[in-house]
């Protein structure tokens, strides 16, 4: 196949990507813009690749998508370009509204336009996969999960522009026929993630004995998931994906973020000690506005359906990560300093 991937150089897209090319014999195309938190450097070891193409564009610019579709002439496309920061989108919300829902709209434009065109065969074949969150349900009381069937209930920007792509997505199936799916995945966490979100900030502000800053009481909760078991996921779901279904993607290990940051600086102790223990810079801070209290993912019909779970185990996987930003830390100065507000891991999204 030939696999159209917008948002490559970003943290999923770009584990999305490698492990694309490690793994299977399908050529991409990446298309990104190249925002503050997408790294070139990130696709590195597969630059050089003859069945890789990289391509800088904007996904607003409904034009520059046709003629991408024309000249590139892909099999599928998966799209994981958005605004992605809950912070940033406290701050300034337009962005996210006119990214990742004007954005998803050109590019299912863009998209449908091509695939109306294609003959029999490849129309059938044809699919769309649209990344999503499962933000856009909003927030979960102390028991019960989200599935393919809970309504939409987003407490941020972010999550409502998020919600606002789903929805396009399922208007251009309902529509038009046009084959996508939507999956709806659970907090990420792996190398190289750009340092604003929980796990590296926490990594990051250790190391450089500053302040580890934890929202509110630290009892927020969140279902992890290890970045190359979603990018797993995601190929089973371009596979085996029913067009117009939804799939969660979780990676059934809950925990609270206090518990999180506890066992990062337990890691960190043994693996760089410093003249204390990491955990007495653990510092709480006022609570993000609208924080969503518990997200917790229900994945049966991707184990039902598509035979997927996720392979790597929180504490595995939460190692690996600690020891991929140990070993990176000049990747993590590179990428700070692509953005001043980030490059003092200062807090954002305050009212």
């Amino acid at each position: 196949m030939n696999i159209l991937i917008t948002g490559g150089c970003g943290f999923i897209g770009s584990a999305l990507i490698r492990r694309i090319l490690a793994q299977t014999d399908h050529c991409v195309v990446n298309l990104d813009s190249l925002t503050y938190a997408a790294n070139p450097a990130n696709l590195a070891q597969v630059a050089d690749s003859p069945r890789y193409r990289f391509l800088r564009q904007d996904i607003r610019e409904t034009d520059a998508l046709i003629e991408v579709f024309d000249t590139h002439r892909p099999d599928a496309v998966i799209h994981l370009a958005a605004e992605s920061h809950v912070d940033r989108s406290i701050e300034g919300p337009l962005v996210f509204s006119d990214t990742n829902v004007t954005g998803t709209a050109s590019l299912l434009h863009a998209a449908r336009l091509y695939w109306t065109a294609l003959d029999d065969m490849m129309r059938d074949a044809f699919r769309f996969v649209h990344v999503s969150t499962d933000e856009v349900f909003g927030s979960l009381g102390p028991s019960g999960t989200f599935d393919e069937h809970s309504p939409y209930q987003p407490n941020s920007p972010y999550a409502a522009s998020k919600a606002g792509a789903d929805m396009m997505v399922r208007a251009w199936h309902e529509t038009y026929g046009f084959p996508a799916v939507i999956s709806n995945c659970s907090n990420n966490y792996g190398p190289y993630q750009f340092p604003e979100k929980l796990i590296p900030v926490v990594i990051l502000s250790a190391l450089a004995g500053q302040p580890i800053p934890i929202y509110g009481d630290g009892l927020n909760i969140r279902d992890w998931l290890f970045v190359d078991d979603h990018a797993d996921a995601l190929l089973r779901i371009l596979d085996r994906g029913t067009p117009g279904q939804i799939y969660p993607v979780g990676g059934g290990t809950e925990c609270s973020n206090i518990e999180i940051v506890r066992q990062i600086c337990a890691l960190l102790d043994k693996k760089s000690p410093g003249p204390q223990p990491y955990a007495d810079q653990i510092t709480f801070v006022t609570d993000r506005p609208g924080h969503d209290r518990r997200y917790a993912i229900n994945p049966a019909r991707m184990a039902q359906e598509l035979d997927w779970t996720a392979a790597h185990a929180f504490t595995d996987g939460l190692e690996t990560t600690v020891d991929w930003y140990l070993a990176n830390r000049a990747w993590c100065r590179a990428s700070l300093e692509r953005v001043s507000a980030s490059a003092s891991l200062e807090r954002l999204g305050l009212v």
